[in-house]
């Protein structure tokens, strides 16, 4: 019987592309071989996402993962801006995004050890577990670790700008009174936060793209098991 790898190796990531006659294939590889081939595919598909993000403007100039001023600063930025704040207020977005941008890539080797790591039950409720189960395997075993990891560094980059302190008293009234989320209060939450969630969202779109061209995306063990069954 095929291992659980194996099978998680052909379905999660291949099953959308791969013809059911291409199983006999792998028979060639062994088990140790096939696995290989699977955690460099997601170990590439992570690392993929921290390069693109952990870089100058990889949040700043990327429309889908720049993170915004915070919900009680947006509600206030057309008078803040009547007021002559619009540079502290840029100042802000650009050391958010910036601060995301320097935290990101403490996110690699935790990424690469969750791969490594994962047990033959994580692999077999991944095949059911939609398109993007993947990321939520990542997410699952690395979100608290690396909020721990991204806060000191955001709060390097945010605390230098006294606009970052103003938000933190004015959101911490807020959230006493119910007006945001608690854990959007300071504002080295609330990027950490930002920040987090877009290196899943980049992360499952490595993993789709890892679905839809196994063998383009996949490194070199990867590319010698899915090369066989073309």
């Amino acid at each position: 019987m095929r291992s659980i790898l194996r099978a998680f190796a052909l379905l999660v990531i291949c099953a959308p592309v791969w013809a059911a006659g291409n199983l006999a294939a792998l028979a060639g590889f062994s088990e140790r071989d096939t696995a290989t081939g699977l955690r460099e595919a997601l170990t590439q598909g992570a690392g993929r996402a921290v390069d693109l993000l952990g870089r100058q403007d990889g949040f700043l100039a990327n429309p889908k993962v720049k993170i915004p001023l915070p919900e009680v600063l947006e509600k206030a930025e057309p008078l803040l801006r009547m007021t002559g704040r619009s540079k502290d207020l840029d100042r802000l977005v650009t050391a958010m995004n910036r601060a995301a941008e320097a935290a990101v890539p403490e996110a690699r080797s935790l990424l690469g050890a969750a791969v490594q790591q994962m047990t033959v039950e994580d692999a077999n409720k991944l095949p059911t577990g939609g398109d993007d189960s993947v990321t939520r395997y990542f997410r699952q075993h690395t979100e608290t670790r690396l909020t721990e990891l991204f806060l000191p560094v955001v709060k390097q980059h945010t605390e230098r700008l006294a606009l970052a302190g103003q938000y933190n008293k004015l959101a911490g009234q807020a959230s006493g009174f119910g007006l945001m989320k608690a854990e959007d209060a300071q504002i080295e939450g609330y990027v950490t936060r930002k920040a987090l969630d877009g290196l899943y969202l980049m992360i499952a779109e490595e993993e789709r793209a890892i679905r839809a061209n196994p063998v383009g995306a996949a490194g070199s063990w990867a590319k010698r098991i899915f090369g066989a069954i073309q």
